[in-house]
């Protein structure tokens, strides 16, 4: 396989020229291309540079502002919001970040919920910044309805990620990203891209019928994990992440898009809470046996989730990352005014 490495500046610089030629404004363009890089460092090809194809699908179709600016409402003593006007949700979560930071050390739990946005990119780069800040973090978001709910044969669900953070002291924190499927859709894209098959339980056909042809999957219907537990969770996070913030569900969103094939639209919820707020004095004992937990787990040889993730991150700060040449040329490809 025909491969190449670039260093991080440059996947960096690639992806700002391929968005800025195609019309997005320089904000959303920075957001953009440092969220599509940070995944290509951290080793999460299905929400790194790949991305760009169907982002730049996405505003071409004109199902998303290029230039839109979001709008924050302090809604609660808890609780912002932001109105992505139809932007991507990146600059609505910088938006909010901080007042969402700012109100859990106040009262102890807060919720930033963002709207109206288009939405590619990985919760881990959404909760990160909240461990950092000493938070504990959760996020959620639907997406299209591709996900037959358990003993269905049709889509209603999204993927419907949910990411958890906590934070650690002079370690990288313990952060889990994953969707309610049983794969992301973009790995399913990514199989179908390399033409390989799926492992068994990811999907369905427009029949029914199990399927590991990557195709068949995406025409027909891909399966939660865990039967009905992941089932139950992509549920929730339809309603939590859906009508409670007065946003789309994934059978709306895909609606929505009335056939375009562009990314999903809609809605995401993130909250903070503050182990200070909580445990006043007592914070430090208390984060300490989340640390012996941390030890147990991995003395039984498993793995933390984010390990990973981060050794990915080590790596490509001193290697670069490798891409197809085939994904780069496609890239390359996307570029305006050449």
């Amino acid at each position: 396989m025909d491969t190449m490495t670039l260093s991080l500046a440059e996947a960096n610089a690639l992806a700002l020229t391929v968005l800025r030629s195609n019309g997005f404004s320089d904000d959303h363009a920075a957001a953009i291309a440092a969220n599509v890089t940070a995944g290509e460092r951290d080793g999460a090809a299905s929400h790194g540079l790949w991305r760009l194809l169907g982002i730049v699908d996405t505003l071409r179709k004109g199902k998303v502002s290029p230039d839109a600016r979001p709008v924050l409402c302090d809604k609660a003593p808890a609780v912002v919001q932001v109105d992505a006007r139809g932007g991507c949700s990146l600059l609505a979560w910088q938006l909010g970040l901080p007042v969402l930071i700012d109100k859990a050390r106040q009262g102890g739990i807060a919720a930033l919920a963002i709207n109206r946005c288009m939405h590619f990119s990985a919760l881990f780069a959404d909760i990160e910044p909240l461990t950092d800040a000493g938070l504990v973090g959760l996020a959620c978001t639907p997406s299209h309805a591709w996900v037959a709910p358990q003993g269905g044969s049709r889509p209603l669900f999204g993927t419907n990620p949910i990411a958890f953070g906590w934070p650690r002291a002079g370690k990288p924190p313990f952060i889990f990203d994953m969707a309610t499927s049983a794969a992301a859709r973009g790995e399913i894209q990514l199989h179908q891209r390399h033409g390989t098959p799926l492992p068994e339980g990811w999907g369905i056909d427009s029949r029914g019928r199990p399927s590991t042809d990557p195709q068949a999957v995406l025409d027909g219907a891909m399966l939660t994990f865990g039967g009905h537990k992941g089932s139950a969770l992509a549920a929730m996070v339809e309603l939590i992440a859906g009508p409670l913030i007065g946003d789309m569900t994934s059978a709306e969103s895909l609606a929505w898009d009335d056939g375009a094939g562009a990314l999903p639209f809609g809605g995401e919820l993130i909250l903070a809470l503050d182990p200070a707020r909580f445990l006043g004095d007592e914070a430090p004992a208390h984060l300490a046996r989340a640390e012996a937990l941390f030890t147990d787990m991995q003395a039984q040889g498993a793995r933390l989730p984010g390990e990973r993730r981060f050794q990915a991150r080590a790596r490509s700060e001193q290697q670069g990352v490798v891409l197809q040449r085939s994904l780069y040329d496609d890239i390359n490809g996307l570029i305006r005014g050449r």
